[in-house]
């Protein structure tokens, strides 16, 4: 017996109807899927992480991770192009920090979900 079937063919109509009115247009489940795409890669967690709490430049994120100032800047673009990061400047060096509060409660939600237990048998 599979559990994410139905055994009973009932369709909810209102439900159906209701959930149709509200799904996502194309062009948000997009964005989304992008955004998502931004921040799968470890790299670019461990960048958000570190600016998480503190406005860092390239050099600073280069030495936090150890890792090259190039890879840290072409990381540093993909955040930017999908608005997770913003820059400021300060004279030759570009500061880098999380682009607004709603990166910052996703990473810090992401965070605590997989800090929570969820082990089903618990529950």
């Amino acid at each position: 017996m599979n559990p994410y079937t139905c055994d009973a063919i009932f369709v909810h109509e209102d439900t159906i109807k209701e959930v149709q009115m509200n799904i996502l247009k194309p062009k948000e489940i997009d964005k989304i899927s992008k955004l998502y795409k931004a921040i799968s890669d470890p790299t670019r967690i461990k960048i958000l992480f570190a600016l998480k709490s503190h406005e860092l430049c390239v050099c600073d994120i280069s030495v936090i991770l150890n890792m090259s100032q190039s890879l840290i800047s072409h990381q540093l673009k993909i955040l930017k192009d999908e608005d997770l990061v913003r820059i400021r400047k300060d004279g030759k060096t570009r500061f880098y920090r999380l682009a607004d509060n709603h990166v910052h409660t996703l990473f810090t939600q992401a965070i605590e979900h997989i800090s929570e237990d969820h082990d089903e048998e618990n529950i």
